[in-house]
Formats: C-alpha cells, sequence, structure tokens
C-alpha cells in the first residue's frame, strides 16, 4: 500500500481523477466566509525545503493551514543542515518529534524518494519538487486548471482530459514541471506535444509518452492548452541557445501567436514568468492566461493531496448536493497510514 506521493509517473487514471475531484470540493472551501476544514486538527505537517521557493512552501502552507493541521517550516538556510547535517539526521529529527507528514523540496532529484523509502521516518512523504526530476502537486495543479477551463467545474467530475492536446514549450531539459506534466496528462488521455530548441531536449526523450517538435508555430493551430516553460538559468552551466532575443524569436509568446491558437485554447505557466523572452506582457495579462488560477488551483490541489493522505474516511467537505466519493477501489494508496491515529 503506497502512502506517498514522489512522482506523477506513480499515480494511476484513478488515483489522479479521486485528487482532481477532491480538488473540486476544496476549491469551494475557498468561496466560504471561513476558509477552515477541521480534517487535519491534531495532526502536524513539517514543511522541509532545502531549496529556495516562495509560491510552493506558501501554497502548501495555507493548504496545510486550512485543513487546521499544525505547521513546522523548515528552511535548510540557517539551519543545521548549512552546518552538514544530513539528510537522515534531519529526518531522525523530525520523527522524533512525531510529524505525521513532510512536504520536501530538494535539488537532489530522488532525494523524497530516499526519505520515503529509508525508514528513517514513518510518516507519508510528499515531493514539493526534486531536482530535475519531478514536481507532482504542479502537474496535477496544471491539470485541475486544465480540465476546469476546458470541460467545466461541474462537467468534469470524474472525468480525465481524454483527447485534449496540450503543448509544453521551452526548456524542458531542466524542467521537472514538464516531466511531470507528460507523466499525467498522458495518464488522463491527453495528447502530449514538447516544443523546444533541440539543445534544451532532454537524451532518451524518445521514450516519454509524448512527441517532440522544433516549431511552435505548427503546434498553436491544433493545441488545447500551451505550457510555456521557464528558462532556468540558475541550472544551465553552458550556453543552450545563442541569445534571448533569438530565443523570443522562435519559442517565445506573443499576441500574434496567441491569435492563432484556437478560440476556446488556454496559456498557462508555472511561474515564476520571464517577461518579454517567454512569453510577453500582453499574453500573460490576458484572459487566456491562467497564471493567477494556477496559483489558487494549487492551494485547493495541495488540500487534497494532504486530505486523502491523512484525512481520515468522512467527507472532506459537507455540502447539499451528494459529495464526491472518496472511496475508490483502487484508491488504497491513499487511504490513511495504518497507525497513524493520533497518539
Amino acid at each position: 500500500m503506497m502512502r506517498h506521493l514522489i512522482s506523477a509517473a506513480d499515480l494511476t487514471r484513478d488515483d489522479a481523477v479521486l485528487i482532481l475531484d477532491t480538488a473540486e470540493e476544496m476549491a469551494r472551501v475557498a468561496d466560504r466566509p471561513i476558509k477552515k476544514l477541521p480534517a487535519l486538527r491534531g495532526r502536524t505537517v513539517c514543511n522541509l525545503f532545502f531549496e529556495d521557493s516562495t509560491r510552493t512552501r506558501i501554497s502548501f502552507e495555507a493548504a496545510e493551514k486550512r485543513l487546521s493541521a499544525d505547521v513546522i517550516n523548515f528552511a535548510a538556510k540557517g539551519s543545521s543542515v548549512s552546518k552538514g547535517e544530513s539528510l537522515k539526521d534531519t529526518a531522525q529529527t523530525l520523527e522524533a518529534m512525531g510529524v505525521d507528514a513532510v512536504v520536501i523540496r530538494h535539488s537532489a532529484s530522488g532525494a523524497p524518494y530516499r526519505l520515503a523509502t529509508s525508514g528513517w521516518i514513518d510518516a507519508p512523504v510528499i515531493n514539493a519538487g526534486d531536482g530535475t526530476h519531478q514536481h507532482p502537486t504542479q502537474a496535477l495543479l496544471d491539470a485541475f486548471t486544465m480540465r476546469r477551463r476546458l470541460i467545466g467545474p461541474d462537467a468534469g467530475l470524474g472525468q480525465g482530459l481524454d483527447g485534449k492536446r496540450i503543448t509544453l514549450v521551452g526548456d524542458v531539459l531542466h524542467s521537472r514541471v514538464a516531466r511531470s506534466n507528460v507523466d499525467l496528462l498522458h495518464t488522463l488521455g491527453a495528447e502530449v506535444t514538447l516544443v523546444a530548441p533541440p539543445t534544451l531536449i532532454p537524451v532518451g526523450v524518445e521514450t516519454w509518452p509524448c512527441e517532440v517538435s522544433y516549431d511552435l508555430d505548427s503546434t498553436l493551430t491544433k493545441s488545447d492548452a500551451v505550457m510555456m516553460l521557464r528558462v532556468q538559468r540558475e541550472r544551465m552551466n553552458a550556453a543552450f541557445f545563442p541569445t534571448e532575443r533569438e530565443y523570443s524569436r522562435r519559442y517565445g509568446l506573443d499576441g500574434d501567436r496567441m491569435a492563432r491558437m484556437p478560440g476556446h485554447a488556454i496559456v498557462m505557466h508555472p511561474g515564476p514568468m520571464v517577461r518579454g523572452m517567454e512569453i510577453t506582457a500582453e499574453v500573460a495579462d490576458s484572459d487566456r492566461c491562467t497564471v493567477i488560477e494556477q496559483v489558487a488551483n494549487g492551494v485547493s490541489i495541495r488540500m487534497a493531496v494532504l486530505y486523502l493522505l491523512l484525512g481520515g474516511n468522512e467527507p472532506a467537505v459537507t455540502h447539499s448536493r451528494p459529495p464526491v466519493s472518496h472511496h475508490h477501489p483502487s484508491d488504497e494508496r491513499f487511504a490513511p497510514p495504518s497507525g497513524s491515529e493520533e497518539k
């Protein structure tokens, strides 16, 4: 029985749809005057961030507090880690404190998996981004945003993204967002195309469940959603394209290119955006751009993941119409961990 969320590739279609449907219920809570649920009262969640983050950390913290969890924020800078403490030492310290779940971001690919399988800590582990490997809750919030925009909040319940054509553009090589999205979107039935300069396409991409193109213009007219990826200069140790101007000319999204997209198509970005290079201000500020929605939806998705891993078997939200079922035959990985009742 799986207890962790380490990779988008680990999710079955039923798992993913359950999370998306639960997030719809969580999103309704955000419309209430009091935005809190008692689901995780008495539980302690630690946000263990070995890598700088603003959006993801705040999003997880907001989700945890809306579920009434007690929250411990651990940032590696200025901590014992900067004095040489290992991941094992940190994990054992958290175990001694009795934390009920750990949300971890780490610059090393595989660190969350190591934490989850090491036996150092007996708590569910949620990957908030590891190196250039995976960022599963980002992929889930992106899929949630697509389903809401392309199908509808209520019409989409119980559904995946079957037949939707999604294009990811830019720095695929360094992007854990791209890897996670390709895995999850394929699981949900979407057709994914990666568009990037040849230098920013990973070795082995032919094994990924997607198409690859080097021509942005040819893909725009048949895309339901176009996701622009951030050019990750901090991970680059070489010149991957001649100039910013040349990159923008071939792979940037401006008003003219957006006009070639189908009328219903949306523009997405995991943030933070580099305006003027990968996306123009005109596109970023248009009604078709979902960046702000993605931030809001991130809280709902992370509430859903935390609830399903830790929350118990009661419906997450009580409302007049029948709730989305939290019991699914294939959903054992999201059952609360055995022996994890409040001690």
